[in-house]
């Protein structure tokens, strides 16, 4: 590929930036001839094109607003995206000596604007790294008491969730700080000691709304059903809970469950496609709390974190056990995570095909018909037993966690609670810091608290304080390279969501972890420890925006197995094993973009219509899969995690999708449309209606700039619809419309043409891997810094990138080079 060649040998001088300058031109004029006769036509300061100018660049760099400059024509005529094809073109040899030119004085600059790099605005923790760290504090999980769901929405900046200028602290967040604070605290260690209870429930299951005549009439509400998954929309059989236990537990602690319970009518002679579940997967009983002063007992509720799983018998009744935590008044809920997608709708529609099959069908078949008669699958409970809360060695893991294996000591209180606070402040605490931990023990006391209570205060006290909740608070402004405990933080923040381990903490103590040996083979150490999921999975939600994955979703009507399969979990979880395998693997940074193989679970080897979605069950989970020589998929842009959250849940969008591709793949960031411009609207018509108006629209020089960057990335991923589905043709407009073919072609700036998404996923493999890498740094090292990459920062970027190249271009060492970089150990 001639053209592959050429932009090959631009790539070369970018990167070893040797310098082409002749011995008889000036630098200043090269670059001044190149522009004048290249550039400025658009880009002078009359133009502004694409908000760019030129015309003020200085030859030597003087200003930041130069040196960005200078790297931007650079990345333009290395890809030969600039000028326009349909503009008159330089020579290979002037772009070559320009690129020389350009990429010299951009070295050379290094020096002077070298110190200038940004620095990271001290940050608090996130909410997912807030509920981690308590977690880690506490021994034990505590999403069962939401603490984080009536804090502020978390802002994000660029999609990623780390960045100390979003963060913000208000009072109101101090104040949910506080009242988090309270209740973990007296729920977990203020509770008071009670022996297990026995609870026996055997009838009076009340089902709500529509459910509640038929039952009372069929069963007497002998048995506790529960007819569908969930998410549903009528939401008629989504929970089982008890009606005797609404108060719920008597204070927080594990709680056995017994459940006498069968799987009804796996084997239905009825259409199973009626209920939208696989029957020949068995039925999964599920445990989630509920809390009646929280809603709904039978609706969903915001919290409701899955307690345990149990595949459910069919021949007859058997006894399941749980052991599961609950908070104090929460009640344990039954669900069905993989029954039927909507109850309702399951009784209309046997109705209309099976009404003859009952007695008395002429004014319809009732709820209570079907009860009685039918074999509409459902999940039956007969009996259900609770006993608790267990008695727990050393008095619980909250206890052993925070005051130590002897529990609670008054005579020790102090000492206990400094402990404490060393491993929530993340450091060593300061004299200043012991003298109010002391101050207020005492004051609690002289107010006539018992010691106990004086001490949780003091732990409220501690869980309230800017020392927990913000990260980098060691280091001095001035001093320009994080110290070591601040370091420790950063590092485990970044690879788990959550405090540093006693090893991390210890080589803090000693001053060893700020030498960049040892700093590394930390790096490799949290890297390979399963808590590295905390990085997996946050920095994939901010790289490619997976945290918004479901929140555009397609009508029920049009996509019922995405809700009855729940398909936003098993795109994002194709993802998160594909990203941790390349980690694990250290595989090459150019396999995200084009890979033989990928991770499925049964229902999304089915979406793909792969061989294995024949063989996986659910009990399987996701599988390794070889994607075939003529597989449609292959990288991240395959996948349907991005093809989904790159669109709106009812149609796709060339110039959105191809916004995304440049923005998370690329890179680049598209100037907003001008306001003068109208916006062009998603077409299900057909490519050649949507190619066409964008056509119209690049007839607007002001249009144009942008779009002929950005539509050939969408085009190529016109062939999965918005919920990266592949399809050779648009849906009919209406009954009698033609049946439209995709068109999947494009030509990019930089002029190599590809007609399918496989060929635009080859021209982005040969042509911007580096683009690509250089990116994937970056956003790296913006997740994990909290801040966002100035031009200053682009020196280091290039030698990150550069030592992961000569290692291999692994993804691990790209990682590992990253975090050892000089941007990452700085303040």
């Amino acid at each position: 590929m001639i053209a592959t060649r050429i932009i090959g040998k631009f790539l070369a001088v970018f990167v070893l930036g040797a310098s082409f300058a002749g011995a008889d031109s000036s630098s200043r004029e090269i670059v001044g001839d190149f522009l004048h006769n290249y550039c400025f036509d658009c880009h002078d300061t009359a133009s502004e094109k694409g908000e760019r100018e030129f015309e003020s660049l200085k030859i030597p760099l003087e200003s930041i607003q130069d040196l960005v400059a200078a790297r931007e024509i650079i990345d333009q005529i290395t890809l030969k995206e600039m000028p326009p094809r349909k503009k008159d073109q330089p020579s290979d040899e002037e772009r070559l000596e320009v690129l020389g030119v350009l990429r010299s004085e951009v070295e050379a600059a290094r020096g002077r604007f070298g110190s200038n790099g940004g620095k990271t605005v001290m940050r608090r923790l996130s909410n997912r790294e807030y509920e981690n760290t308590l977690e880690v504090l506490f021994g034990r999980r505590v999403d069962t008491l939401g603490l984080t769901a009536d804090f502020p929405k978390e802002k994000t900046s660029r999609h990623i969730d780390t960045i100390g200028e979003s963060l913000v602290t208000s009072g109101f967040l101090l104040d949910q700080y506080f009242q988090a604070a309270h209740r973990l605290v007296e729920n977990r260690l203020g509770k008071p000691d009670m022996k297990a209870r026995d609870w026996h429930f055997t009838d009076n299951f009340k089902q709500y709304e529509e459910l509640a005549g038929s039952h009372r009439a069929v069963f007497k509400n002998r048995f506790l059903c529960v007819y569908e998954q969930p998410d549903t929309d009528t939401r008629q059989g989504s929970y089982g809970h008890i009606e005797d236990f609404l108060e719920g537990v008597p204070v927080s602690g594990l709680y056995d469950l017994k459940v006498l319970v069968q799987g009804m009518h796996r084997d239905t002679h009825y259409d199973p496609s009626i209920f939208g579940i696989d029957l020949s997967e068995p039925f999964i009983l599920g445990v989630v709390p509920g809390d009646v002063m929280k809603g709904h007992i039978h609706y969903p509720q915001r919290v409701e974190p899955l307690l345990g799983s149990s595949l459910v018998p069919d021949d007859k009744p058997e006894w399941i056990n749980f052991r599961v935590w609950l908070e104090k008044g929460q009640t344990p809920r039954f669900i069905f995570p993989n029954g039927p997608s909507e109850s309702r709708r399951s009784v209309i529609e046997l109705n209309k095909r099976y009404k003859d099959e009952f007695k008395n069908p002429s004014n319809g078949v009732s709820r209570s018909s079907l009860l009685r008669e039918g074999k509409l699958p459902h999940i039956r409970i007969s009996e259900v037993k609770v006993h608790g809360p267990i008695e727990e060695k050393q008095g619980g893991l909250e206890e052993v966690a925070v005051f130590g294996k002897d529990g609670f000591k008054a005579g020790k209180a102090l000492k206990q609670l400094e402990r404490f606070a060393e491993r929530a402040f993340r450091r060593p605490l300061s004299e200043i810091d012991r003298k109010r931990i002391h101050r207020f023990y005492r004051e609690r006391i002289e107010e006539k608290s018992g010691a106990r209570q004086a001490a949780l205060d003091t732990l409220k006290l501690i869980l309230c304080s800017p020392s927990f909740f913000y990260l980098s608070e060691i280091t001095p402004e001035d001093d320009p390279a994080l110290q070591p405990y601040d370091l420790a933080s950063r590092l485990s923040y970044t690879l788990w969501a959550g405090p540093p381990d006693q090893e991390l903490l210890g080589l803090a103590a000693s001053g060893e972890l700020v030498r960049e040996e040892i700093l590394r083979k930390q790096v490799r150490r949290l890297l390979e420890d399963e808590r590295s999921g905390g990085f997996v999975n946050g920095f994939l939600d901010s790289w490619l925006n997976l945290r918004d994955l479901g929140g555009m979703p397609p009508p029920r009507e049009k996509a019922r197995r995405y809700y009855s399969e729940n398909w936003p979990a098993s795109m994002k979880g194709e993802v998160r094993h594909f990203f941790a395998h390349m980690l694990n693997e250290n595989l090459p940074v150019g396999t995200l973009l084009d890979a033989d193989f990928t991770f499925v679970d049964k229902y999304l080897a089915a979406l793909y219509r792969l061989p294995e979605a024949k063989t996986l069950r659910l009990k399987d989970g996701f599988r390794k899969v070889r994607l075939g020589d003529k597989n449609r998929r292959g990288g991240i842009l395959g996948m349907a995690a991005v093809l989904t959250v790159s669109a709106n849940g009812v149609d796709t969008s060339p110039v959105t999708r191809g916004v995304f591709v440049s923005e998370n793949i690329l890179g680049v960031v598209p100037p907003p449309p001008p306001d003068e411009v109208p916006p062009i609207e998603p077409d299900v018509r057909g490519a050649t209606t949507l190619r066409e108006r964008l056509e119209k629209h690049r007839e607007s020089k002001t249009c144009a700039e942008c779009h002929r960057k950005i539509d050939p990335l969408g085009f190529g991923l016109e062939t999965f619809d918005q919920l990266g589905r592949w399809r050779d043709h648009y849906p009919r407009e209406g009954k009698k419309a033609p049946k439209l073919k995709v068109d999947a072609s494009g030509e990019m700036p930089s002029g190599e043409e590809f007609e399918s998404f496989r060929g635009l996923r080859e021209v982005l493999v040969e042509t911007r891997s580096d683009v690509f890498a250089k990116h994937l740094i970056t956003t790296i090292l913006t997740y994990a810094s909290g801040r966002h990459m100035e031009a200053v920062d682009e020196f280091e970027i290039g030698d990150v990138q550069e030592r992961a190249r000569s290692k291999g271009n692994g993804l691990r060492t790209l990682v590992e080079e990253a975090l050892v970089s000089e941007i990452f150990r700085s303040r």
